[in-house]
């Protein structure tokens, strides 16, 4: 009989929990992926949402290597298999310089557990930078499994939260 892997666990319970909000009104799935990665035997789960009426978006990035996934199927003692997850916001905004400074204060406060926060900009060249996009990454130093599935809605709800507090940085055109 087929075994799930703890990748592929977590992946179903984060789509089904995110097309769950999709459904009751509370979002709009923009993008879903599922790669297979056969040159280093890696997958990565992909799936990316806004609020109604909002150009920024969340992202949750689920990914499992070729060390994880033969640590659990191959019931290796040692081995501490196990996924990494990673959430991404992504608004356009404007004066970056002062609005990336109140954003990282707001996802610090936001998500308690002291994940890495990173923001990445970029403009097209020829601009002056005033506008940009604003990739935030919420990363965590740690694998999760499937002692994390409960989690999953709190993680959700996180990232509601965030969405609605970046919503006036949001670079209306």
């Amino acid at each position: 009989m087929f075994d799930p892997t703890i990748y592929e666990n977590l992946k179903v319970v984060i789509e089904g929990a995110v097309y769950d909000l999709d459904l009751e009104g509370q979002i709009v799935v923009t993008h879903r992926s599922d790669l297979i990665d056969l040159a280093v035997m890696s997958r990565c789960y992909i799936i990316r949402y806004r609020l109604k009426d909002s150009r920024s978006t969340a992202e949750i990035r689920l990914s499992a290597g070729l060390v994880d996934l033969a640590g659990e199927k191959m019931e290796w003692k040692n081995a501490l298999p196990g996924c990494k997850l990673d959430v991404v916001f992504s608004l356009p905004l404007r004066n970056p310089e002062s609005a990336c400074r109140n954003i990282q204060d707001i996802l610090q406060q936001l998500w308690e557990t002291n994940p890495t926060i990173v923001q990445t900009l970029s403009y097209r060249y020829g601009d002056d930078g005033s506008r940009c996009l604003n990739e935030i990454g919420v990363h965590f130093d740690r694998k999760i499994g499937e002692g994390q599935i409960e989690d999953i809605p709190d993680l959700l709800e996180h990232t509601l939260r965030t969405l609605r507090q970046l919503e006036p940085y949001n670079l209306e055109e």
